[in-house]
């Protein structure tokens, strides 16, 4: 089944200027063999930190993902630019801010005419591609190969954007789909050639529709509420008039599937008699009767759909960790697995129930944290943690680094290979952040700060003009606001100074402007 979709087709683009001609060339992480390695960059969609095992959760297991942890390093502190799904892939693509590579908001179109790192690497002989997800409107240069969900894609039945702007329906479900595309691609590559991989998943962006296997795979367990749950956001004015809570904004039939519509949406038409039958079994015959029959109200309501958002979250990951075992799998048996780079990470961090949400957006750090593993078989050594706040505008100059590809001089990050090889060198210690999405879909004010070992200082604006003040060591949880306090005043002095030559150093005149004018 062949539809034209509207997409901007993919262009050969015009040799760079000369300028970039003569790039800043990266450091290689020590150790590495002589051959360039292979990158595969396993990349899905609001998966959380707090909900992977070898961050610590204890939620659910993930050995898929930890499988790359344990044999390469984690990155604890690594930091999002722009906590929202299509800014963190354009980041992931330029290495810039949103406020330079004009990827400011979610559902835009990502300027092709500008430079993207996987350009870099097919200079330097790699095949490039990205298959699965990608999220940016348009499809950029870079990439010899690309097979990607057209917007957010659907978790059943889904369609695939190729590289002429041609749309082809899969059977089967997301997770499964991109996987089996993705080892078709490496089985058909250029095997004289390296190369260059981004697996784009769906999975877990809401609504959370879990693989037939795993319906019911958490419903014994009884999960626990984060101590934040019921927070009163006193004293934070942006936290209180956001509209993200399980409470109010999650939706019993949409986002939970109690007596969903299978007749008329456009999710569940793309499903086949048999997976709507096993769907609807489950969904109806089990939680929407169960729903019914408590008829749950107050506190006791919000709770069940904490448990229920919890269940399809994770059964919905639980695919997603099968499937990047499945790529293992296949790198082990081809032999590609030695001279291969995995990275597995999440566009952003998301909530899972602290401060009663879901979703992301803020500075606060269940949704500025993404998690973040890389593999290098002979050069990063297994268990390595790096403690270090790494931004993702590092990601594009580090993945360069450990090609042996020139740098361009335009990239804001910085490569972190030398933090993976353990080495000591010199490292930033304060990450910028600037958020914009307002007012839909979520009201989160628009907001910038700072995010340092210790602290972080955060300023909203576009309708409030507030700050907030956090010591991440005495308050991990984020719910004092030490802003104005009396003992506070060197601190916030010091932040704000440090916020200010960060804006300066990254080119942000627009919010150079606004802490001008603020409070």
């Amino acid at each position: 089944m062949i539809l034209k979709f509207v997409f901007q087709p993919l262009l050969h683009l015009p040799v760079l200027v000369a300028a970039l001609l003569s790039p800043l060339v990266g450091r290689q992480a020590c150790a590495q063999s002589t051959d360039r390695p292979n990158v595969i960059f396993i990349f899905s969609d609001d998966h959380a930190y707090q909900a992977i095992s070898a961050y610590g959760s204890k939620l659910t297991k993930t050995p898929s993902i930890d499988r790359i942890a344990n044999e390469g390093a984690i990155l604890l502190n690594n930091v999002v630019t722009n906590s929202i799904c299509g800014p963190s892939r354009a980041t992931l693509l330029t290495g810039k801010y949103s406020h330079l590579n004009g990827y400011k908001l979610n559902e835009k179109k990502f300027d092709i005419n500008q430079p993207v790192f996987p350009e870099q690497l097919q200079k330097n002989g790699y095949q490039t591609a990205w298959i699965g997800k990608m999220h940016l409107g348009s499809l950029p240069h870079g990439f010899d190969y690309l097979d990607v969900l057209p917007g957010q894609g659907h978790y059943y039945s889904p369609d695939f954007v190729n590289g002429s702007g041609d749309t082809v329906r899969h059977k089967g479900y997301v997770s499964n789909v991109i996987t089996d595309l993705s080892l078709d691609w490496l089985k058909k590559r250029d095997a004289g050639k390296p190369f260059f991989m981004v697996v784009g998943h769906k999975a877990t962006h809401r609504e959370w529709l879990p693989d037939l296997q795993d319906l019911g795979a958490y419903d014994d367990v009884t999960f626990p509420v984060p101590p934040t749950f019921r927070d009163t956001y006193q004293n934070r004015e942006a936290a209180a008039r956001q509209d993200m809570t399980i409470d109010k904004t999650m939706r019993l039939k949409e986002d939970l599937k109690v007596h969903a519509d299978y007749e008329h949406s456009g999710t569940y038409n793309r499903f086949s008699p048999e997976e709507k039958k096993q769907f609807m079994a489950y969904y109806e015959g089990k939680v929407s009767k169960e729903f019914d029959q408590k008829k749950l109200s107050g506190d006791a309501l919000v709770q069940w759909k904490y448990q229920r958002y919890l269940r399809d979250y994770l059964a919905t990951a639980r695919s997603l960790d099968r499937n990047i075992g499945r790529l293992l799998d296949y790198l082990d048996q081809s032999g590609l697995a030695k001279n291969t780079v995995v990275i597995y990470a999440s566009d952003q961090g998301f909530y899972m129930g602290e401060h009663g949400w879901f979703d992301k957006r803020f500075i606060y750090e269940e949704s500025l944290k993404t998690p973040f593993v890389i593999r290098y078989p002979g050069v990063i050594k297994p268990g390595t943690r790096v403690e270090q706040i790494v931004s993702n505008i590092d990601w594009a100059p580090t993945l360069l680094d450990m090609t042996k590809t020139a740098i361009p001089g335009d990239i804001q990050g910085k490569s972190f290979a030398p933090l993976l090889a353990g080495k000591d060198t010199p490292w930033r210690k304060a990450a910028y952040y600037h958020y914009y999405e307002f007012p839909e879909p979520h009201h989160v004010y628009p907001h910038f700060g700072v995010r340092t070992d210790q602290y972080t200082l955060v300023h909203f604006y576009g309708g409030l003009d507030t700050w907030e003040l956090y010591d991440l060591k005495k308050d991990p949880q984020q719910v004092t606001n030490l802003f104005g306090k009396p003992g506070y005043e060197k601190i916030t002095t010091d932040l704000k100074a440090q916020l200010k030559a960060l804006m300066v150093d990254y080119k942000d005149d627009e919010a150079l402007q606004l802490l001008a004018k603020s409070k």
